[in-house]
C-alpha cells in the first residue's frame, strides 16, 4: 500500500519488462516444447526438442544466439500491457480495502489478471507467433513466417480484422487470471511469513526474495496446463473467418490435448514454465515491490 495507483501502473509495467528480457529465452524454449507433438500420441513423433538445456541448444543451432531472443519486443509489449494494467487493477484493490476480506487477495489478483489478459492479448498473440517460428527441419506447430513484430500485428489485422487480434484470448484470460491470483497471494502470505518468523528483516531483499520463490513453485504448478492451452490457441491455424483449424475453443482445447496425448500432454514443458516463471516471479514481484519502496 501507500503507492498510487497510476504510479503501480507505470512501475508494473516496469518490472514486468526488466523481468522479461532476462526471462525471453526460457520463454521460446517453453514454447517450442508446448508445441512438440501437437495432437500426436506419445513416442509417434520426432522430438527435434529435448529437455530445457538441449532444447536451448537446438534453438541455438536453428536461428543462432539471438533465436533465443525471439519475439523479445512482443514479449516486453505484452509485459508492459498486461503487468502495467494488472498491478494498477490489484492496487486499485488494496487502497479501497479488499484485500483485508477473506480471499480478498486470491480475488483481487484473479481479477487484476483477467484484465491485464484482455489488454495484453494482442502481444501475446504476436510473441507466440514469432517464438514458433524456425527452419523446417526443426519446426513444431504452425509456422506464421511473420518477418517482424509491425509485419505480424498488420497481417493478422488485414486477414482478420480488430477481432482477429484477440484470438485465443479464451485461453489468456484463465491462465493470466489463475496464475496472478496465486501470485499475489502467495507472494504476499510467504513474505509476511519470513518476516513474522524473524527469518528475515522485513523489507529486506532477502524476504522478497524468499516470497517471489515460494509463490514461483505455485505458480508453476497451477498454471502450465493453462499455459500450454493458451500457446496452442494462440498458434494454431485459422480459416479465412477466423475459425481455428484445430480447436474450436478453450474446451475443445483440453478434451482434445487430454485426448490424443494424455493428461501428461497438458504439463508439456513444465520444466521451462517453472525456470522461466521461477525467476521472472521472483524479478517481477523484487523489481516491483523494490521500486514501490522507492
Amino acid at each position: 500500500g501507500g503507492v498510487p495507483p497510476a504510479t503501480d501502473l507505470v512501475l508494473g509495467a516496469t518490472a514486468g519488462c526488466l523481468a522479461c528480457f532476462l526471462t525471453n529465452p526460457l520463454e521460446v524454449v517453453k514454447t517450442r516444447l508446448q508445441l512438440q507433438g501437437e495432437l500426436q500420441p506419445p513416442g509417434t513423433y520426432p522430438r527435434p526438442y529435448r529437455g530445457v538445456l538441449r532444447a536451448a541448444v537446438a534453438v541455438c543451432r536453428a536461428d543462432g544466439l539471438r533465436g533465443l531472443q525471439k519475439g523479445l519486443a512482443a514479449g516486453l509489449l505484452y509485459q508492459g500491457l498486461m503487468n502495467g494494467v494488472r498491478f494498477y487493477c490489484y492496487s486499485h484493490a488494496e487502497d479501497a480495502g479488499w484485500t483485508g476480506y477473506p480471499g480478498g487477495t486470491v480475488a483481487a489478483g484473479a481479477v487484476a489478471g483477467a484484465v491485464g489478459a484482455v489488454v495484453g492479448s494482442p502481444a501475446y498473440l504476436v510473441k507466440t507467433h514469432l517464438q514458433a517460428q524456425t527452419l523446417s527441419a526443426m519446426a513444431v506447430g504452425h509456422q506464421h513466417n511473420h518477418e517482424s513484430i509491425s509485419g505480424a500485428f498488420k497481417s493478422i489485422y488485414q486477414q482478420h480484422g480488430v477481432v482477429g487480434l484477440w484470438r485465443g484470448v479464451t485461453g489468456a484470460v484463465p491462465r493470466v487470471a489463475v496464475g496472478s491470483a496465486v501470485q499475489l497471494a502467495t507472494f504476499t502470505s510467504a513474505k509476511d511469513w519470513a518476516c513474522e518468523l524473524q527469518w528475515f528483516r522485513k523489507g529486506s531483499w532477502a524476504a522478497v526474495l524468499a516470497g517471489g520463490m515460494v509463490s514461483g513453485v505455485a505458480v508453476a504448478v497451477t498454471m502450465t496446463p493453462f499455459d500450454v492451452i493458451s500457446t496452442r490457441l494462440y498458434n494454431q491455424p485459422v480459416d479465412a473467418d477466423g475459425t481455428g483449424k484445430l480447436y474450436r475453443g478453450f474446451l475443445d482445447c483440453i478434451l482434445q490435448i487430454s485426448s490424443k496425448e494424455g493428461l501428461l500432454g497438458l504439463y508439456k514443458g513444465i520444466g521451462a514454465v517453472y525456470l522461466r516463471l521461477g525467476p521472472h516471479t521472483v524479478l517481477s514481484l523484487f523489481f516491483w515491490d523494490k521500486l514501490r519502496n522507492m
